[in-house]
């Protein structure tokens, strides 16, 4: 008997509020640690992000090492780097403290730390054979969701290529949400990063994986995002739309790590890899257009996702209700400073049977997509992404 089973997995212990970071070291303690590897985005220094987490270690008695060779869309070696230091501490706990390069770059320094090699060799699903050690996630941007995923993605420097190590043993054991690390997130930074939590929970809402576990917290991903964006963009300093946006951006992450992506992802992808474009502006240009190609056969979920943006669908078919959610994420984009076009970035255009080829290798969000998505269909998209 073939039967499709639903599942949903919480893994993830999250701790939430403003100035939580304090709480750090007692929240390591609990999970056994003495000797811990602190893997940060080397610019949260000059905001003092950084010593804060070392003083709250350092209060509970914790050794720390650090390793702050992260890059924007890292590079696999930034994870080998950050798994060396690990090693030689012989750290029982892995914290990532910045966005989801950093995030990324500790989990999956946490598994190499336990696992033989580089991380090169564990691109792809259900490769790390061996636990790695506790970590927990501290997340300076509302964007990735990575705080509570099992996903880690990282960048090919010899092949430009992106890919993610995937496996159970990368979701973190804690989370920590402090909304007062993410005050000095800049304006761009904020829009790129918030397109993409929303981007997420989109594309879990919609997608062949999408489920009853799932949708409420997409569609609470939605609500949140939408109502909070605008504002977290042009006034920074509001605590309560900074702390909306990142439930926001955990919601999304949630969602994500059972129902998965789709094409947007797999389209965006290798803009990051080829041209170094940050993923969630890559992201954020994309999903309109991926929205649209979908709307056929995802005319009741992106109903729901127009609802939770507050459109009014009073009275509309559940088609227009739909294309009121495309047009909802294209206007939202549009007021935040999202360039309109992949051409405004410099792309050339006679790159797109190269992206093409490079989109379609990333086989899980193609087929998670809720409508057939090849080289034909990959083509339009793109084209529609440069015409705007």
């Amino acid at each position: 008997m073939n039967i499709k089973l639903k599942t949903f997995h919480s893994r993830t212990k999250i701790y939430s509020g403003r100035g939580s970071i304090s709480a750090l070291g007692a929240i390591s303690k609990e999970l056994g640690a003495a000797r811990c590897l602190l893997v940060a985005d080397p610019e949260l220094e000059q905001h003092g992000m950084i010593e804060l987490a070392r003083a709250s270690l350092r209060e509970a008695g914790l050794h720390v090492e650090m390793s702050l060779r992260v890059e924007p869309e890292p590079y696999l070696d930034n994870a080998d780097d950050a798994a060396a230091v690990g090693r030689d501490l012989q750290a029982d706990l892995v914290i990532g403290l910045g966005g989801g390069s950093a995030m990324d770059t500790a989990k999956a320094a946490a598994a190499l730390i336990t696992n033989k090699g580089k991380a090169e060799a564990y691109i792809g699903l259900d490769k790390v054979s061996i636990p790695s050690p506790p970590t927990v996630m501290i997340p300076t941007t509302a964007g990735t969701g990575a705080e509570v995923t099992f996903t880690a993605v990282f960048t090919n420097r010899t092949t430009s290529v992106k890919g993610g190590i995937n496996s159970p043993y990368l979701f973190p054991n804690a989370a920590l949400l402090d909304p007062e690390l993410t005050l000095s997130v800049p304006p761009l930074v904020t829009a790129f990063t918030g397109m993409d939590a929303l981007t997420h929970a989109i594309e879990s809402m919609s997608g062949r994986s999408s489920s009853v576990f799932t949708e409420s917290l997409s569609l609470t991903s939605i609500r949140l995002i939408s109502a909070s964006l605008r504002q977290a963009v042009y006034h920074g300093n509001d605590i309560e739309a900074r702390e909306k946006m990142l439930l926001g951006s955990l919601f999304g992450g949630m969602a994500l790590a059972d129902a998965g992506v789709g094409a947007a992802h797999a389209l965006a992808y290798p803009l990051g890899g080829h041209y170094r474009i940050p993923h969630g502006l890559a992201n954020a240009i994309l999903i309109p257009h991926v929205m649209q190609f979908n709307l056929p056969a995802s005319v009741e979920a992106l109903a729901l996702v127009a609802k939770s943006m507050c459109e009014s669908v009073e009275g509309l078919s559940p088609r227009w209700a739909a294309q009121n959610a495309v047009d909802a994420v294209r206007t939202l984009a549009d007021d935040i400073g999202i360039p309109q076009s992949l051409s405004d970035l410099g792309i050339p255009r006679a790159d797109i049977p190269m992206l093409i080829e490079s989109a379609l290798k990333v086989t899980r969000p193609v087929e998670n997509n809720p409508r057939k998505l090849g080289p034909t269909e990959a083509h339009a998209i793109y084209d529609a992404a440069f015409a705007d």
